[in-house]
């Protein structure tokens, strides 16, 4: 290992203990969710953005909240309805009578951790000024352009099950989301002590882990980790096996419309070094790409209609891909 990767490696493990420290205290709050947690943390650490998928009463809410405190920053949960303006979420200019002038109402994006909830419930100009804020970090207010705090993370939700009064994100825009994270129901373990804390008055409070001005330190970091060409390749290779199945013997092309953009491979290059720093590397390996593949890809490769009549789900596709492709 050279000198480099070394002092890399060093430092990742410093930070590493730091980052296993606020895993752990999110879940003393949160039950039975620690893949999660940990997939929050790699996007964090990325200045990705997430969107969750998965039936209400998961705690999501509590999850980001848990998250914001761990940190030391502020949190807004926006619910979003069909009913909601722009205006509501970035603010807005009001007269002012006393000075004769018109000011600027900040909205609640300029906060640190957002909740967006229920995304899908409000009309596509709010989804799209939401989605403009994440991917360029500030907002226009009736002309002026302002910069959001950092650090700014936005976590997403859907409601997989109701159709009635949503509107589904267009491709294009779901595709800002550096990760789709399913989350599922706990076991019946997690449950009992689940029901346990919710009606016995057992409460835990998560305790402040970190700093703002840290997070911040390792983000500017995560991008010096040390990914090796054969680590690009690998990833290369994976993004373009969605396109081009045929080129890697894969019988996928009457399964996949569209294959994933190269935001997929800049996202799981990112996020495969996010997740090294979890683990306390200054490199990548290729466990690191293969514990994020699934939610970089999974709402980046557009299935055909014979994939969706069929009941195939993209996590089959990107399994089949990943048993394909030649591991460096």
């Amino acid at each position: 290992m050279s000198q480099e990767i070394t002092a890399l490696t060093n430092q990742a493990e410093d930070f590493s203990v730091t980052l296993q420290s606020l895993q752990k205290e999110i879940s003393k709050v949160i039950v039975g969710q620690d893949k999660i947690i940990e997939k929050l943390i790699v996007a964090l650490l990325s200045k990705g953005h997430v969107l969750l998928e998965g039936v209400p009463g998961l705690a999501k809410t509590l999850l980001v909240q848990t998250l914001s405190d761990c940190i030391n920053s502020k949190f807004v949960r926006l619910q979003f309805t069909p009913d909601l303006l722009p205006a509501d979420i970035l603010g807005t200019k009001i007269y002012d009578h006393a000075s004769t002038s018109f000011k600027t109402i900040k909205g609640p994006i300029f906060s640190n951790f957002i909740l967006a909830d229920e995304i899908n419930r409000a009309p596509p100009k709010v989804q799209s000024a939401l989605l403009e804020a994440m991917q360029e970090n500030q907002v226009s207010i009736q002309g002026e352009t302002y910069q959001l705090e950092k650090p700014f993370f936005v976590m997403a939700t859907q409601n997989p099950v109701e159709s009635e009064g949503t509107y589904k994100l267009p491709e294009a825009q779901v595709d800002r989301f550096m990760f789709k994270i399913l989350i599922s129901y706990p076991t019946i373990e997690q449950e009992s002590e689940i029901i346990q804390r919710f009606t016995e008055g057992i409460s835990y409070k998560a305790a402040r882990i970190l700093s703002g001005e840290k997070l911040l330190e390792m983000q500017d970091f995560v991008p010096k980790i040390y990914a090796d060409e054969k680590i690009r390749n690998y990833i290369t290779q994976i993004v373009d096996a969605t396109r081009f199945p045929t080129k890697y013997d894969l019988k996928l092309s009457h399964l996949i419309e569209y294959g994933a953009s190269p935001r997929a491979s800049i996202w799981l290059t990112i996020s495969a070094k996010a997740n090294a720093l979890l683990q306390g590397r200054g490199f990548v390996i290729p466990k690191d790409v293969q514990d994020v593949v699934y939610d970089v890809l999974r709402h980046r490769i557009i299935l055909t209609y014979e994939a969706e009549s069929e009941d195939i789900a993209t996590d089959n596709i990107i399994q089949k891909i990943i048993d394909k492709i030649t591991i460096p």
